[in-house]
């Protein structure tokens, strides 16, 4: 397995990506992270396991992320965020010629990736969202709502504490300490990642019948993060271009949940069905 990393600039900021690439080459996921994390976080488990069912895999840290440089917790608008799966699409192609993409992403990064299936063009073999933020799986108080649309139009870039509950990203302990244990993970988030990507995962759920990219949708029942129910909404309005795997009582981080190998094995033979 070839692993080797690269940087990009755009929008002033740079980038930290990498590849991983096995001796043979099926297809190329473009892996795209969560709020807080950062891509090394799949490292353990997740990209050795479709490295060794011959994916490739292609990710970098976000906006305020990881080994990216730029204010923690802060995008400059969701458009450069697409714009940045833009870049790492080509850059795939540039690197693995003629082979068949596909879009995964977690959580904050669930998002982004059906909002790029839905708003921009492509040629993608399909998309993976897990536990996408299309909603939170709770009401915060209206009056951090009402602030946050307010410092979204005024400081766009004022970073909080995210309140993230740990406890609530995996049933296995030996993974929340592992999160808390992480020196790149950060719990800050700025208006551009909170009020922005509430509303556009409102507008995604409401325009899911626009899907064209076939798409595995996985959520846990037990998400005290992001809610399974909106889950269910979008892929009930897709006009069934997805398919719905819900897992009963699982955590946020399915792929670091107890269920963890079932959840990785679903993915990997979905991607197969994709391809044949």
């Amino acid at each position: 397995m070839i692993r080797k990393e690269f940087k990009f600039n755009l929008y002033n900021t740079n980038f930290y990506g990498k590849y991983f690439q096995p001796e043979n080459v099926k297809a190329v996921v473009v892996l795209i992270h969560g709020m807080g994390e950062h891509s090394e976080c799949y490292e353990n488990l997740v990209i050795p396991l479709l490295n060794k069912n011959f994916f490739a895999v292609i990710t970098y840290d976000q906006f305020g992320h990881g080994k990216t440089e730029g204010k923690r917790g802060h995008n400059p608008g969701f458009d450069a965020v697409l714009d940045c799966v833009d870049f790492i699409l080509k850059k795939s192609n540039t690197i693995f010629v003629d082979k068949p993409v596909l879009l995964y992403g977690h959580s904050m990064g669930g998002n982004v990736v059906i909002n790029y299936a839905l708003k921009r063009k492509n040629n993608l073999q399909g998309i993976i969202a897990t536990s996408p933020l299309l909603r939170l799986a709770f009401d915060p108080p209206e009056w951090k709502l009402l602030a946050g649309k307010l410092l979204q139009k005024l400081l766009p870039s004022f970073t909080m504490d995210s309140e993230l509950e740990t406890g609530a990203i995996s049933r296995d302990e030996n993974e929340v300490k592992k999160y808390l244990n992480d020196p790149l993970v950060h719990t800050k988030i700025s208006p551009n990642y909170s009020i922005v990507f509430f509303e556009t995962g409102e507008w995604a759920i409401k325009n899911a019948d626009q899907l064209k990219t076939p798409m595995l949708l996985m959520h846990g029942t037990g998400d005290r993060i992001t809610s399974w129910k909106a889950s269910e909404e979008f892929a009930g309005r897709s006009k069934k271009n997805v398919e719905l795997k819900l897992y009963e009582n699982a955590y946020h981080e399915l792929h670091n949940d107890i269920i963890k190998n079932e959840v990785l094995e679903k993915m990997t033979d979905w991607i197969d069905k994709r391809l044949t």
